[in-house]
């Protein structure tokens, strides 16, 4: 088939291409003001290997970039130009998005199909293809299918270049091709299809088929076989895409398989509703009934294959390209986005481009047909441009930010537990508390098993002092996710608040051993070690916990502390004013540090600190009483006893101060009221030794000092 007028001359091209740019920047006005949403914290704002300077490195030689260090490489260059600015990020996917949009009416036209851009403008303002545009993680859509089809165009341009004996005649376009492809698979494997699809594509402009031809395809090949069992991999031991929700028989999954193919046609027949997270199909091989899409599916593409050399040609390939496109997808492999739906608008984006170019060629046939005007053909093909441009615009809207997208999902899809446990994680980041732990509960009534909500469920009880309550869904947890470090513990937080550190100690050590790197296990477990007296293990672990989060001024304290149960005040001062430095309000970190200056002698600054302390906390006790101590010590024994009285007066049966307190009344003379004083404290309290010594030492003094006759 030949392409229309637009295959003539560089000037309507040039006008459809600006037409088409200026369209879907019209179409994608929302993304202007949207944020980071789902699955963004993963692929750029909390990866560490994008977010430093150092991390290109790690994208290409570790795990961190999963299967698409191409895409991770140009997360990583944004940010070392943007920073974390969100409009960054989705102008460069909205800009990859209208260069495939220019190709794909460039390739359409190599290949000869009518209506080439109109085709090309179906398919890049489809409101399907909203999701892969407006969500940043999809960057690997955009940018993968750039080069997917820009190894479509070098392909054909080296097929073209055949000479008269058949010899190619420009190798350098067959190098490019496979460099496009390799680009392509680097920024997502999706593109694993291409060698077919360069297949179907020779066949389409050769109106033929020579098995001696697969040679010229087998380096594309050699590529995907290997991005495949990368990716299969990857799935199923990075991504954890494995358990329950995919252990699926091969006749259901041939069910899903013809399920998905009719699905994603319908959504681009008719894009409504739109959700990003469609409900998850119950699947059931044994009714007949669930074989029916399949079936037709297979009887549809046999049928197309059968004519493919008459009227249907142009439609098998189109069928034979949706069908190929999908097939990485179509639930023969196990995919981690499974465990949510079996369906994704951003997992048909390069699919569709066989439905709307095939869609584009029959308008523009009938068009030809019928012998429409021009100004007839460009309004009605404007006008149900701008239908999808519409719905495209409303789409990319609910990307606005997490809540609206979660919301939005909710509304269309209220059984979805992941939008559910999703908006509670946004709600309580918001500071609405009550609305985020309600949404948690609402993600628990669809699916009870879920880790995440039971898991933010007990983390927010134990926020709030519930330690009870954050045991028992904690447990739950566990229960689900028996390897996870950060439920470890969380669970032993919980069971230390309940003063059952014996059974919290075990739950610490194995998240270490489960996440080495997990610094509030170090940090937990340090303490656990505190209190039963092993200092040295104590030591070792706030200093692991420091090394990896060096930002802890509690931890900082807590070790400070050990340095002082341990003998060595000094360095015990040093990590209390560390931690005075990383957070200047902390009371417990200043009385430590008052506390070691006084026992180190520098009594003038242990003084400051306490009355610094003091002026923030006018009610803590052992701060009053402490600041008498000193005072007394520096022989100011009636500025001390106003420190004791006010810490008496905080806490009446404070033993410790009224014996303090004795010391003052003596050093100012008052030797019967200080008597009195102790004997009160060894009357609650006789086996107070201090207080009975103190006692025993004043009634000495006053016999010695009573007159004899």
């Amino acid at each position: 088939m030949k392409a229309g007028a637009e295959a003539r001359g560089g000037g309507p091209i040039r006008w459809a291409a600006l037409a088409l740019v200026a369209a879907l920047v019209g179409a994608y006005l929302p993304v202007w003001h949207a944020d980071f949403i789902w699955d963004d914290d993963l692929h750029l704002t909390a990866n560490p290997h994008v977010l430093s300077a150092g991390g290109l490195a790690a994208i290409w030689s570790s795990g961190a970039a999963n299967y698409f260090p191409l895409t991770m490489t140009s997360f990583w260059a944004l940010h070392a130009g943007w920073g974390l600015n969100p409009l960054a990020y989705h102008l460069a996917t909205l800009g990859l998005h209208l260069g495939c949009a220019v190709l794909l009416g460039r390739v359409l036209t190599q290949l000869g199909v009518r209506g080439a851009w109109l085709g090309a403008a179906l398919w890049a303002l489809h409101p399907v293809q909203a999701e892969s545009v407006a969500w940043i993680s999809e960057l690997k859509n955009t940018q993968s299918c750039l080069f997917y089809l820009l190894a479509v165009g070098f392909f054909l341009r080296w097929l073209d270049a055949e000479g008269p004996t058949g010899l190619r005649r420009a190798p350098g376009w067959y190098a490019l091709a496979w460099t496009a492809a390799l680009a392509a698979i680097l920024s997502k494997s999706s593109t694993v299809m291409l060698p077919v699809v360069l297949g179907l594509c020779w066949w389409w402009r050769r109106r033929a088929w020579h098995w001696r031809d697969v040679r010229w395809l087998v380096p594309f090949l050699a590529l995907s076989l290997v991005a495949s069992a990368w990716t299969i991999w990857e799935q199923k031991y990075n991504s954890k895409a494995m358990g329950a929700e995919w252990n699926q028989s091969l006749p259901e999954r041939i069910v899903i398989a013809g399920r998905v193919l009719w699905f994603y046609l319908g959504k681009l027949v008719w894009p409504e509703p739109l959700i990003f997270i469609y409900p998850r199909w119950v699947i059931d091989a044994t009714q007949v009934s669930a074989w029916v899409p399949a079936g037709g599916a297979l009887a549809t593409l046999a049928a197309l294959w059968h004519w493919r050399d008459g009227a249907a040609r142009p439609w098998f390939l189109a069928a034979a390209y949706f069908a190929v496109s999908l097939f990485p997808v179509l639930g023969f492999f196990d995919v981690y986005f499974f465990r949510f739906s079996f369906v994704g608008d951003h997992l048909q984006y390069l699919a569709s481009i066989g439905v709307a170019a095939g869609v584009g060629a029959a308008c523009a046939t009938v068009a030809d047909r019928v012998a429409a005007a021009p100004r007839v053909r460009a309004g009605l093909a404007g006008a149900g441009l701008a239908g999808l441009a519409g719905l495209t615009y409303l789409q990319a809207g609910t990307y606005r930010d997490g809540e609206t997208l979660y919301r939005t999902i909710l509304a269309r899809n209220p059984a979805c537990w992941l939008a559910h446990n999703n908006l509670g994680q946004v709600l309580l980041a918001s500071g609405r508390r009550a609305e985020g732990l309600a949404a948690y509960r609402a993600a628990l009534r669809y699916k009870s098993d879920y880790f995440e909500p039971r898991f933010n469920l007990g983390t927010a009880a134990l926020e709030e002092g519930r330690p009870a309550e954050a045991l028992d869904h904690l447990t739950h947890a566990m229960a689900a996710q028996p390897a996870d470090a950060a439920t470890h513990n969380s669970l032993g937080v919980a069971l230390l608040q309940l003063q059952r550190a014996a059974e919290a100690t075990p739950h610490f050590e194995q998240a270490v051993r489960l996440d080495p790197k997990l610094a509030p296990a170090h940090y937990n477990l340090a303490n656990a070690r505190f209190l039963a007296g092993r200092m040295d293990e104590a030591r070792r672990h706030y200093e692991t916990s420091l090394q990896l989060a060096p930002e802890q001024p509690m931890a900082r304290n807590n070790l400070g502390l050990v340095e002082q149960r341990s003998g060595r005040p000094r360095e015990a001062a040093a990590h209390f004013e560390a931690a005075l430095r990383g957070r200047a309000d902390y009371g417990e970190a200043r009385f430590n540090l008052a506390n070691v200056k006084l026992e180190l002698g520098e009594t003038a600054a242990a003084v400051e600190l306490y009355a610094t302390l003091l002026q923030a906390r006018p009610d803590f006790a052992d701060g009053h009483n402490n600041l008498g101590n000193a005072l007394l010590r520096l022989g100011r024994p009636a500025d001390a006893l106003t420190h004791y009285e006010a810490a008496l007066r905080l806490q009446p049966n404070y033993l410790e101060a009224q014996n303090n307190r004795a010391s003052a009344l003596h050093a100012l003379g008052r030797g019967d009221e200080a008597i009195a004083a102790l004997e009160a404290v060894v009357q609650r309290n006789p086996n107070y030794t201090d207080a009975r010594n103190n006692l025993a030492r004043l009634r000495a003094m006053r016999q010695t000092d009573r007159p004899r006759n």
